[in-house]
């Protein structure tokens, strides 16, 4: 009996250290898993709101052309001086109405007053030659006839008198420059409008084509808005434009300037030197309360495409060929696209694309860069 309780007590023992032994295992277990867990790296899900993506889908853009330029009176002038001499009589000033024909200034006219009395009278000195010529010419004739002279001296009389004669013309032609010169001592406006400039003043001494006044008519004014030579060749005549001019038109409902509407009148065939772009003008369908020389912009109307379209923010160019960022089943996947024509859509800028299908599902550009195989959950009214 007593070596029965012996053996019980050992195996006793046994069964408690084979215990001992499996839970110290597990418990070492626990720290490598533990361990391990806590060694791994955490993988980051982006939350995407319903702003964040959108959804490429087939769309009728209208596809316009940003334009910008100065307004320019389509009928101005330049009043100069056609003879030097002083001015005298300017009266108007920046801002004063003329009317055409009116008298602006006047070249003091005594000068050439005193040329007209001269040609007059060399004018009447060769007419008197020219008579004296004419006696001689019919008496050598006469004489010539009777025998008197020879035929040679009558021809020396024909040559003279000829001479006489292209002298008096010459002199009367020397009296009608002199008139004409004398004429335009007067300055006139060529065009109604408004003075522009006043260059000159009075007293002043001034010379043949010295400007005096600028004259602008601003019952018609246009655009001449500049477009790189590429975009120019979609620019025809008659396209139509919606333009805002800064301080001029009012403000619209919502505080924005009104825009004007304008159509395109002509399109310059020449590029501008050094800088390539082409100049084009645009008639605006109302002048008043404009100024020349006021900056306008807006978009210029080319034409309508269809086709797969995207916001253009969507489109990312920080790598070296344009790409979206795409969820493709919770992840994020560039694929790289082909843009297109650009249109304006309720005024958001898209563009058309190519290389994804409709109604895939595109990061939005103000999300910002993400990378690719990056987690992403949508909100419950983006998802797919």
């Amino acid at each position: 009996m007593k070596r029965y309780w012996k053996w019980a007590a050992a195996a006793l023992a046994v069964v408690l250290l084979a215990a001992g032994v499996l839970r110290a295992l597990e418990a070492r277990r626990a720290q490598q898993a533990a361990a391990a867990s806590a060694g791994a790296p955490v993988e980051t899900v982006v939350q995407l709101a319903p702003a964040d993506v959108v959804r490429a889908t087939k769309r009728e853009l209208a596809q316009t052309l940003a334009v910008s330029g100065t307004l320019r009176a389509i009928d101005s002038a330049l009043v100069k001086a056609r003879v030097p001499g002083e001015l005298v009589g300017l009266a108007v000033r920046e801002g004063d109405t003329v009317k055409a024909g009116q008298v602006i200034a006047r070249i003091e006219p005594a000068e050439y007053e005193s040329r007209v009395r001269q040609a007059r009278e060399q004018a009447e000195s060769a007419r008197a030659q020219a008579e004296v010529a004419q006696r001689t010419y019919d008496n050598n004739k006469a004489l010539v006839e009777q025998g008197f002279i020879s035929r040679t001296a009558l021809d020396t009389s024909q040559s003279n008198l000829n001479a006489a004669r292209s002298t008096h013309r010459a002199a009367l032609a020397a009296v009608e420059m002199a008139h004409k010169s004398l004429s335009d001592t007067v300055l006139t406006s060529p065009l109604s409008g408004q003075v522009a400039q006043r260059l000159a003043q009075n007293g002043e001494r001034v010379s043949v084509d010295a400007r005096v006044i600028e004259v602008v008519d601003l019952s018609r004014i246009e655009v001449e808005a500049t477009v790189a030579a590429a975009d120019s060749v979609a620019v025809r005549v008659g396209q139509r434009a919606a333009l805002q001019i800064e301080g001029s038109g009012g403000l619209g409902p919502a505080g924005a300037e009104r825009s004007v509407g304008a159509s395109v009148v002509r399109v310059n065939p020449s590029a501008q030197a050094g800088s390539r772009s082409v100049l084009v003008y645009l008639r605006l369908d109302r002048s008043e309360g404009f100024r020349q020389g006021l900056f306008a912009q807006g978009t210029l109307d080319i034409g309508r495409t269809e086709g797969l379209a995207l916001p253009l923010s969507a489109v990312r160019i920080d790598k070296p060929a344009p790409y979206v960022q795409m969820v493709i089943e919770g992840r994020i996947a560039h694929r790289q696209v082909k843009t297109g024509a650009r249109g304006q859509v309720s005024g958001q800028t898209l563009v058309t694309v190519q290389g994804i299908d409709d109604g895939a599902v595109v990061v939005a550009g103000s999300v910002g860069p993400l990378r690719e195989g990056t987690a992403v959950r949508l909100a419950p009214a983006t998802a797919p």
